[in-house]
């Protein structure tokens, strides 16, 4: 039986199905969150551009969603595992992620406790998961105050098509490498045309992560390429976006201690947005999977934590300093300082409140985001 753990788990990239002599354990769990609360925001930009807004927020804390995850027992260590996602804002009901119904996460797989985690489908990247939610103090929420405005892999960055594979957990260390074949099936090239059918005209996507937990001690590393689309108009661009991230904390009790370091090649992956449209501002946004051959940057993050009771009080500092080539225009070092605050009146209920500035956003002179809010998350 042990040998056949082996031929399972092969057998998965082929069929997903694998029968099951016998009774089964399923395991079926619905679970969610709602976030809302008050907020304000303001955009400047050259040429004395201003918009600001006061108003309703959801997910600030963390993104609403609902969502069903499960397993059954294979036996002999086996498990089929899935989870699917649905986001959706709680001021209108709407749902979220460009109204796909599990644009959150929609993932099939199998599970071993010797053999580790194999899943096909869409979800986060290896940055996002094991960086940007657990590194930074701020976690990949609170809108422009968390890591995804200077390291744009970390960026909550969804990707379709993936396959994942993950290690079980060996004395603290953990590995995992990951492939998308189309990482938007909604847009296969950079100016959102479907030019074909062939693999090469998708935009494609590696990603690959190396983490260490121990007690206190965190660290990880990641690793995210993208490939462009052979079909994308005048042809293939040479440019191919990189990002690596070295990521660490330690957790004093009285404080945890957090700090990031990355450097992005040939564009930006995923930009973080403003709460106005930078065009009307007269700056360039980031964008989503941004080509620019020759351009980098090196991003930085500190930050800490210190827990108080029931509430918890969390700031840092992140920084991008492009160079080389320029990719909006002014190539203007980028800085984010926010400070964030919970309070917990249940395990499930907590108030949240945070404030963020930015400067030189998007690497735009003079353009600058002021945010702040004040809101309550329940989860069940």
């Amino acid at each position: 039986m042990k040998n056949m753990r082996f031929v399972y788990f092969a057998l998965a990239g082929g069929a997903l199905t694998v029968p099951c002599l016998g009774m089964a354990q399923t395991e079926v769990t619905l679970y969610g969150v709602v976030d809302a609360g008050i907020g304000y925001e303001e955009v400047k930009g050259p040429n004395g551009f201003s918009q600001s807004k006061v108003g309703s927020v959801d997910g600030v804390n963390s993104g609403s969603r609902w969502g069903l995850r499960g397993k059954e027992d294979l036996g002999d260590g086996l498990r089929a595992i899935f989870n699917v996602e649905s986001g959706f804002n709680s001021n209108t009901g709407v749902s979220g992620q460009s109204n796909r119904l599990f644009g959150r996460r929609s993932t099939l797989g199998l599970e071993s406790d010797q053999l580790g985690t194999l899943e096909f489908g869409r979800r986060i990247n290896l940055a996002s998961d094991w960086i940007g939610n657990v590194v930074d103090p701020f976690g990949t929420s609170f809108r422009t105050a968390n890591l995804g405005s200077t390291f744009s892999a970390a960026n909550t960055m969804r990707v379709d098509n993936l396959v994942l594979y993950q290690t079980p957990s060996m004395g603290g260390w953990q590995a995992g490498v990951g492939y998308s074949f189309n990482v938007d099936s909604t847009r296969t090239d950079n100016a959102g045309l479907n030019p074909g059918y062939a693999t090469g005209d998708n935009n494609r996507l590696l990603t690959a992560g190396l983490r260490y937990s121990n007690g206190p001690v965190y660290a990880a590393l990641s690793y995210d390429r993208f490939n462009p689309t052979n079909g994308a108009p005048g042809g293939q661009s040479p440019a191919r976006i990189q990002q690596y991230i070295i990521a660490g904390s330690y957790d004093f009790e009285v404080v945890r201690l957090h700090a990031i370091f990355g450097q992005t090649f040939d564009g930006w992956l995923q930009g973080q947005t403003m709460g106005v449209t930078p065009d009307a501002g007269g700056f360039e946004n980031l964008g989503t999977y941004k080509l620019r051959d020759g351009f980098r940057a090196n991003s930085y993050l500190l930050g800490a934590t210190l827990p108080l009771g029931a509430s918890k009080v969390f700031g840092s500092w992140q920084r991008a300093d492009p160079n080389n080539a320029s990719l909006t225009g002014d190539d203007k070092s980028m800085n984010v300082y926010s400070v964030g605050y919970t309070y917990d009146f249940s395990k499930r209920t907590n108030l949240y409140a945070y404030v963020s500035y930015g400067d030189n956003y998007a690497f735009n002179r003079d353009a600058s985001n002021r945010a702040a809010a004040v809101g309550l998350r329940h989860r069940f």
